[in-house]
């Protein structure tokens, strides 16, 4: 794990859903408000498993063809070898070149294997198979689909920068994801995204809380409204900040 990333700090990550976290990523202004998540063609296939948050362990993956022999391809063996010299929660990453998918990245025997290296989930930009009987090791996964059969397996390159559902993801990037999809969190904004999810969400209650109650006017959701703005202008500067005075 990331020195500069503990684990306490990866413990209140999990607190949060991704579209917090992402809501408080644009407050930074560190990157375009339209990058550094996944599309919607990646989808949980358990969403209502809490939030994944762990680094990124990649691979490419194809299955399209048998292999071509010798060692030109990696397989499990190698990648968990890989995998199990990595420290902290890792999330399992996969590129499938076969362009449309023709067989599944993932099954029972992948996920348990990943899960008791402590791998924490898996996002694949191509399909997955035994949902069934994955659904039971609460091990989070996101794919592109599912298909029945795991064709030719082969685990290509490892540790290489992937591309899944439009957003590049190089190893040991620090993911977090949930069922609305998944984002990277620059680490060295880690504790402080952290911190800010707090805040968020004490200002969003300021419109929310307004409309609960009951009997809410235009002009009173323009006040709520512009008093949860200033909050958000408040953290982000403060955020801004903090942020400036570590790098």
């Amino acid at each position: 794990m990331p020195a500069e990333v503990p684990e306490s700090v990866l413990e209140a990550l999990r607190k949060y859903d991704t579209p917090t976290v992402c809501n408080v990523l644009e407050l930074f202004e560190c990157r375009s408000r339209i990058v550094g998540y996944t599309d919607a063609r990646i989808k949980a296939c358990y969403p209502s498993l809490p939030p994944m948050v762990g680094f990124a362990t990649t691979a490419t993956f194809r299955a399209g063809a048998p292999p071509r022999g010798g060692d030109t391809y990696m397989g499990l063996g190698a990648q968990v070898e890989r995998i199990a010299a990595l420290s902290g929660p890792k999330v399992v990453v996969f590129q499938d070149l076969d362009d449309p998918p023709v067989a599944a990245t993932f099954g029972e025997i992948m996920c348990t294997t990943y899960q008791a290296f402590g791998c924490v989930g898996l996002v694949t930009s191509g399909c997955g198979r035994d949902l069934d009987q994955v659904e039971p090791l609460k091990f989070p996964c996101f794919t592109a689909g599912t298909m029945p059969s795991h064709g030719y397996t082969q685990i290509v390159e490892l540790e290489v920068p992937v591309r899944v559902g439009g957003v590049w993801i190089a190893p040991g990037d620090l993911l977090h994801g949930d069922r609305n999809g998944i984002t990277t969190i620059p680490p060295e904004l880690a504790a402080l995204t952290a911190e800010g999810c707090a805040g968020f969400m004490d200002a969003e209650a300021v419109v929310l809380n307004y409309l609960r109650q009951g009997n809410a006017t235009a002009s009173g959701f323009v006040t709520a409204r512009d008093e949860c703005k200033r909050r958000m202008n408040e953290l982000g500067n403060r955020l801004k900040s903090r942020a400036a005075a570590v790098r």
